[in-house]
């Protein structure tokens, strides 16, 4: 029987009378790349926020690792690594001092914290850089180093929210190839975006999100067969627009 990473259950997340995230029902499964698709507003931001024990839900259920995030936070935070969307990182200092920074706070220290430190560099391409200001460093590159922040304590589950928006091509296929290594070494991945050709080539399976809720959800080929009606050449793109109405570059940018 494979193991649930994750499991919610009607989660929801409200402000005030408006549903951000509406009885959100998703499993996970140990060693898949998950994506969360959908166009800004969808709730994907919001729906990770509440699995990292960074928003409260306002009803529901979630399990992660086996245990409620709520109620053990502690023991949860020392296995995720969440890569959030807005840049977690310190202009003013050098990109080796923001990763012993975060590194740290998951209780690593001494030898252990520079050997940490210096694999995390070194696996996002910054080795040569580890001594610039953070400031300094390009869209792509800050990017880069947010990621290297996050997987210093080696995370059994990585969480990405939108790691590619508003970075060069370059910057975008190295971070995605980046997320397939470490899923390749044994991280489960979470990855949210609005970018169908990210999603369709890395997720294992997709699950499609619109106003708070789940649209569909399964392999690539599994959206597509659901709206095929005997076309085989329907794209992700095309799915998305059957099942929400919805064309997703309207909502991209």
């Amino acid at each position: 029987m494979e193991e649930i990473i994750l499991r919610t259950t009607d989660l929801t997340k409200k402000y005030g009378s408006k549903v951000v995230v509406d009885s959100l029902n998703l499993e996970i499964k140990k060693g898949e790349i998950f994506g969360l698709l959908g166009p800004n507003g969808a709730g994907k931001s919001t729906t990770m926020n509440m699995i990292c024990s960074i928003t409260k839900p306002t009803a529901g259920k979630i399990e992660l690792l086996g245990k409620d995030p709520w109620k053990q936070k502690k023991e949860v935070i020392q296995r995720i690594g969440y890569i959030p969307q807005e840049l977690a990182i310190h202009g003013n200092l050098k990109a080796w001092e923001n990763v012993e920074l975060f590194t740290s706070l998951y209780g690593i220290k001494g030898e252990e914290l520079r050997q940490s430190v210096d694999k995390s560099l070194e696996y996002v391409g910054l080795s040569e850089r580890r001594s610039e200001f953070a400031k300094n460093f390009s869209g792509g590159m800050k990017r880069r180093l947010n990621i290297a922040c996050a997987i210093g304590h080696q995370p059994e589950l990585l969480i990405f929210d939108e790691p590619t928006v508003g970075i060069d091509p370059q910057s975008r296929n190295f971070i995605l190839e980046k997320i397939k290594e470490s899923n390749q070494n044994g991280a489960t991945v979470i990855y949210t975006s609005h970018y169908m050709e990210e999603v369709e080539a890395i997720c294992t399976r997709i699950a499609i999100m619109d106003n708070g809720k789940m649209i569909a959800c399964g392999t690539s080929q599994e959206l597509k067969q659901m709206v095929a009606d005997g076309n085989e050449e329907i794209t992700l793109e095309e799915v998305f627009l059957t099942l929400t109405g919805k064309k997703l570059r309207d909502y991209a940018e």
